[in-house]
C-alpha cells in the first residue's frame, strides 16, 4: 500500500479558509459528514484544521449540517 501525499501539504496551504465552501465540500461525504483522513489522505494537522473550518462553515450557514 502506497502512502498518500497530503493534498493540502502538496498545495502549500498553511491556513484553511472556512469561507471556501468548494474546498471544504471535497472533504465531506454525500450525507454532509466529515470524511476520515484514511479516505481523503490528509495529514493529522490538516485534518484538525479541516474539521474546525467545516464546523465553522456549518455554523455560519455556508455548509449544511445534514443532507436533505
Amino acid at each position: 500500500m502506497r502512502n498518500k501525499q497530503c493534498f493540502l501539504c502538496s498545495q502549500n496551504m498553511e491556513e484553511i479558509d472556512y469561507k471556501d465552501a468548494e474546498l471544504l465540500g471535497r472533504f465531506t461525504s454525500a450525507q454532509a459528514k466529515i470524511v476520515k483522513p484514511r479516505y481523503t489522505g490528509v495529514c493529522a494537522k490538516h485534518q484538525r484544521t479541516l474539521a474546525r473550518a467545516i464546523k465553522r462553515a456549518r455554523f455560519m450557514g455556508l455548509l449544511p449540517f445534514v443532507h436533505r
